[in-house]
């Protein structure tokens, strides 16, 4: 039984990929306001770098620096107090993944594109320990169409991006899992969440499984929701955020009963694991702007480069 959420900080402009700091800080994403900030444990916000667009996953690389998966912008409304997504944004111009140095703020354009085909709405992303990372390209929806879409794997060098599955639907959340045997992809519209086999870097077995391309289907829930970013803990469950419903959805590649840790908004974006001994869950709700913080009963994954 997981106790009620904590409340860190309100007034966030549609919150989204958290990273839990050592320092305590929690460093998060601000779709609607385009910028990468970062939350002290009192609640205090301030901007660590102006991205513009949609700034969306994050996460800590070898370098030091903060790679932004930046999906290039939503439009947005707000009705009761609540911010959201309205399509793509009116000035939107493509995605990409950029480069954020937190003691300076500079904001570097890493990859446009992966040989000829364009990123259209990166979204999630997750480092090996080899220094690469993997990200997912949610696409653009638009009144009558929407993007078909993958996953990439590249280099945070600059030297190399390919895009490794597709065609998916509606890629979202990215993650490894304890031994980086498997990648996780959850798809945010079929509410499914998917394991690829490894055999190292950015290299998929190739193993039959339930679809030609290898992913096997990790056992689910019955219901309609969608889903998010994700988190994996240290037994290697992973922790999908889902929405329309609300909560934490957890799912183990094992098979085992899913679980369900409700939250307070039906956006509930993202999750990330820090504080002692990593067993504090910090979790976005963007429709009303939070950031709450809840013991979890479980310690997460440490992340390369971040808890390691």
């Amino acid at each position: 039984m997981h106790s009620p959420p904590t409340v860190i900080a309100s007034g966030l402009r549609f919150p989204e990929g958290p990273i839990a700091m050592p320092d305590g800080s929690v460093i998060l994403v601000e779709i609607a306001r385009g910028t990468l900030s970062r939350v002290s444990p009192s609640g205090e916000i301030t901007v660590v770098a102006e991205t513009g667009g949609g700034p969306n996953g994050a996460a800590i690389g070898p370098d030091g620096k903060c790679y932004v998966c930046n999906n290039g912008g939503f439009n947005f409304s707000e009705q009761r107090g609540r911010l959201r997504v309205q399509g793509q944004a009116t000035d939107y111009r493509g995605g990409r993944i950029e480069r954020v140095d937190l003691d300076t703020g500079e904001v570097e354009v890493l990859y446009t594109h992966a040989d000829d085909v364009p990123l259209r709405g990166p979204n999630d992303i997750v480092f090996d320990a080899a220094g690469g990372f993997w990200f997912s390209d949610l696409g653009k929806t638009r009144p009558r169409e929407r993007d078909r879409t993958g996953v990439f794997y590249a280099r945070p060098d600059g030297s190399h991006i390919e895009e490794v599955i597709f065609p998916l639907e509606g890629p979202n959340g990215v993650g490894l899992s304890p031994d980086e045997d498997e990648l996780y992809v959850a798809e945010t519209p079929t509410g499914r969440l998917w394991a690829y086999a490894l055999n190292g870097p950015g290299e998929l077995s190739g193993e039959p499984a339930d679809k030609p391309d290898g992913g096997r289907l990790i056992p689910g829930r019955r219901g309609y929701f969608l889903f998010d970013s994700l988190a994996v803990d240290a037994t290697g469950n992973i922790c999908v955020a889902t929405l329309r419903e609300g909560g934490i959805t957890i799912l183990s590649p094992r098979g085992d009963e899913p679980g369900f840790v409700p939250m307070p908004d039906p956006l509930t974006t993202n999750i990330c694991f820090g504080g002692p001994d990593l067993a504090t869950a910090y979790i976005t709700l963007s429709s009303t702007g939070q950031l709450v913080s809840m013991p979890w009963g479980q310690s997460g994954l440490p992340l390369n480069y971040l808890n390691k």
